[in-house]
């Protein structure tokens, strides 16, 4: 190797990494779907990054080591055309709204709410997806019936379910949740997770098992404290002129559009208008921003509240100086 100028690697750990290079471009070569070299290099880098020790201490940026040698390797196609063709597809990312063929998992909240299953469902089976659905709020609806995209024909098979206790149970802290698969993928998670942390303590276990198995009201209370905070909140935010939005019947967040509240404060950027938010008001909230890129012609902006920690009397009081912050 020539380029020495941008690493300090002893020699053994120079031939590990490249023997991890030529393994995962073996794998990359013989499958259809065309690798590039940022696709090569992030592989890299995790199976670098995983290395204890050596590799980490004395280079700290293996991904940048991974991509330089990638491109070095002359390894690239073009993206765009790529997913054009969408070749060699196993699944299928969907969930932060990018058009993404050619990825290699379906997957999201398509649980909460329903509508999508059926579409999903039908995309997965004629072209043999698997589907990652995170039904994490399948039980905090305030109204209306949660279905799961396991029910579907054809799609139990090929369905992975990912479960929380934090929402129903709120055991935000307690990390307890689940993943429901079929035998071939579950097996896997089962050996990573003894070997990454061996289990979740037993005092946690058990209290999975008493939430699951037990007296449903305390949780029940939960689910309608939280349908009075999103009331409230709903009636606060839809009441302050530039604001839209639609009540929610699930999860405990709003996202209403304050595009022409921002124009009436002259506000043209979302950071800013979070910022001058809780710097004058002392309201904090999420913007679009946090949750991905925005897309081509995306021309509205949106900002997202979380009510699950607040009581009614905070949210009104909070959302009502942002009011009149908005309405000055």
């Amino acid at each position: 190797m020539t380029d020495t100028k941008t690493t300090n690697l002893t020699a053994a750990e120079e031939a590990y990494v490249m023997g991890v290079f030529r393994e995962v471009a073996r794998i990359a070569a013989r499958s259809r779907r065309g690798f590039d070299a940022d696709d090569i290099a992030s592989e890299v880098a995790l199976a670098v990054a995983a290395r204890p020790g050596a590799i980490m201490a004395s280079y700290p940026d293996p991904v940048s080591y991974a991509r330089q040698r990638a491109r070095h390797a002359g390894i690239s196609f073009d993206r765009r055309e790529r997913a054009q063709r969408g070749e060699g597809a196993r699944l299928f990312v969907g969930n932060d709204g990018l058009q993404r063929p050619g990825r290699r998992v379906v997957s999201g909240n398509v649980t909460g709410t329903g509508g999508c299953e059926e579409a999903i469902a039908q995309i997965a089976i004629e072209n043999d997806l698997w589907v990652l659905a995170d039904e994490a709020y399948y039980e905090m609806r305030y109204s209306g019936t949660s279905s799961s995209i396991a029910s579907l024909p054809g799609m139990a098979e090929r369905t992975v379910l990912l479960y929380t206790f934090s929402k129903k149970f709120a055991m935000t802290g307690w990390r307890l949740g689940a993943a429901i698969a079929p035998a071939e993928l579950s097996s896997v998670f089962s050996k990573l997770n003894t070997n990454n942390e061996s289990c979740t303590t037993h005092f946690v276990q058990w209290a999975g098992v008493e939430a699951v198995t037990g007296d449903q009201s305390g949780a029940n209370a939960i689910r309608e404290t939280l349908r009075g905070r999103r009331d409230a909140a709903y009636d606060m935010l839809v009441s302050m002129p530039g604001v839209r939005l639609s009540k929610p019947n699930a999860t405990f967040y709003l996202f209403p559009d304050v595009t022409e509240a921002m124009a009436a404060k002259g506000i043209d950027s979302l950071p800013e208008f979070a910022d001058r938010a809780l710097k004058e008001t002392g309201v904090s909230f999420c913007t679009r921003l946090h949750f991905g890129r925005p897309q081509p012609g995306e021309d509205r902006r949106y900002v997202r509240f979380a009510y699950s920690g607040l009581p009614e009397s905070d949210i009104r009081e909070g959302l009502g100086i942002l009011k009149q912050w908005i309405e000055g």
